[in-house]
């Protein structure tokens, strides 16, 4: 037992956890797609930690970067100019949709979407919040009054002001959907008397992450964004893109929205825009929002805003990531090797109900059967209920595999720079263990 984990268990407290209940795993080191143990196990990172280092681990020029700037300034207070802050606003600026030009750095994605919400309630003269209830948008509190899993149970309350409605999911339709078009025309009715019920006059913004992430990768019918955009416009309502998790790469585009040609009010962002080397997030600005405060203050702030390590990172990022054609990189290896990869593994595993994703964003649901779509697991499940996920995951570390778990489902999100044969070498694993999960199919 290493002096790392007797420490770990002395006195760190870890997040979401029972903390009598865990054995966190020692990380000594990481390369690539790449982590290895004190021990030197090697294993292929198909998680990218929490779906963040998009670039890779360890990647040179990041790294050098973080170091140049540490030798020349390593903080100064937000309300400075500095110029790796000023580059890495007009570096993310420049791949946003056109006429959103300002940017306000948080430390990470939660306090991006409290931001994001203060300003269109401020903007708007509004309160109300509608958010999907697949969804996650962070820790704090009205980020997690915004997010629709359990984890918001025991949070309840903290914030005000905040209604769930159900967004287009067309394997699990609320809404008994047989296609997409159906799917997407009753999701935007559903959004709209939603709208109408609530009271347009006291909605200030619709929070939608562009590709739910955590809640299941769920890729949006091709006209349903546009649809929120043309809803939001209808009734005086703010857009706020989350692209925490689904930006900077992940989806195949630099922001997932750009597959559909939309363009929101406010995007908050995080994770991919410095592939979390140093913790950065924040909202991407429009125009007409950012003129509200031209000369009234925005009244919020964080010491840490646009902190020079971050920003510098963010910075040799966002450049590697265009100089090294790694956005083309995630869109090719979702068309070329996870989309085929995993459909294939799904042809020989019943106990694979559903696959989607883009880019090297993917979700494999996993169903007790494939004709009644009954999970592999109940929701939220823990214990014993929850066994067959946690087979998957000793399984797949037994054979040098880590994979990313949530509920029913298996998230496929490797750094978006893992070559070909390392993503041919993780699916092979996942062919052998859906072998075994098999058996519970029924």
């Amino acid at each position: 037992m290493s002096r790392a984990y007797e420490l770990d268990r002395a006195h760190v407290f870890h997040s979401w956890s029972a903390q009598s209940l865990i054995k966190p795993m020692v990380i000594e080191g990481a390369q690539g797609s790449y982590i290895w143990d004190p021990d030197g196990n090697r294993y292929l990172d198909f998680t990218s930690q929490l779906v963040f280092t998009n670039i890779g681990h360890q990647h040179p020029k990041v790294v050098a970067a973080i170091q140049e700037q540490a030798a020349k300034l390593c903080t100064v207070a937000p309300a400075f100019a500095n110029d790796v802050r000023s580059e890495a606003a007009r570096l993310i600026v420049e791949r946003a949709p056109e006429g959103l030009n300002k940017v306000f750095f948080t430390n990470g994605g939660a306090d991006a979407n409290e931001n994001a919400v203060r300003m269109a309630r401020l903007h708007t003269g509004r309160r109300k919040v509608l958010t999907t209830y697949r969804s996650y948008h962070g820790n704090t509190a009205t980020a997690m009054q915004m997010t629709g899993d359990p984890r918001r149970w025991p949070n309840d309350g903290a914030a005000t002001d905040v209604h769930h409605f159900f967004g287009p999911y067309l394997y699990r339709s609320p809404f008994w959907a047989t296609t997409e078009e159906e799917e997407n025309d009753r999701a935007l009715a559903h959004l709209e008397a939603t709208i109408q019920l609530e009271g347009p006059a006291t909605i200030a913004a619709i929070v939608l992450e562009s590709i739910p992430g955590t809640a299941g990768i769920l890729v949006p019918p091709g006209g349903y964004l546009a649809g929120v955009r043309e809803l939001c416009n209808r009734y005086g309502i703010v857009f706020i893109a989350d692209e925490v998790m689904a930006g900077f790469g992940r989806a195949g585009e630099w922001f997932a929205v750009d597959h559909w040609g939309v363009t929101p009010d406010l995007i908050t962002f995080a994770k991919g825009v410095n592939s979390g080397y140093v913790p950065l997030g924040g909202v991407i600005i429009s125009d007409e929002i950012a003129a509200t405060f031209a000369e009234r203050p925005f009244p919020g702030g964080l010491t840490y805003s646009g902190h020079p390590l971050a920003a510098a990172a963010a910075v040799a990022t966002i450049n590697a990531m265009a100089d090294e054609g790694i956005v083309e990189n995630a869109a090719r290896l979702g068309e070329d090797v996870f989309g085929p990869g995993l459909r294939e593994l799904a042809a020989r595993h019943p106990v694979i109900g559903e696959v989607r994703g883009l880019g090297v964003f993917w979700a494999l649901d996993l169903v007790k059967n494939r004709e009644t779509r009954e999970p592999l697991v109940p929701y939220n499940a823990a214990g014993a209920d929850n066994a067959p996920m946690a087979e998957l995951l000793a399984e797949a570390k037994l054979r040098g595999l880590i994979p990313f778990v949530n509920m029913n489902r298996m998230h496929v999100v490797p750094p978006c720079t893992i070559s070909d044969g390392e993503a041919k070498e993780g699916l092979a694993i996942l062919d052998e263990v859906f072998g075994l999960l098999d058996r519970h199919h029924v």
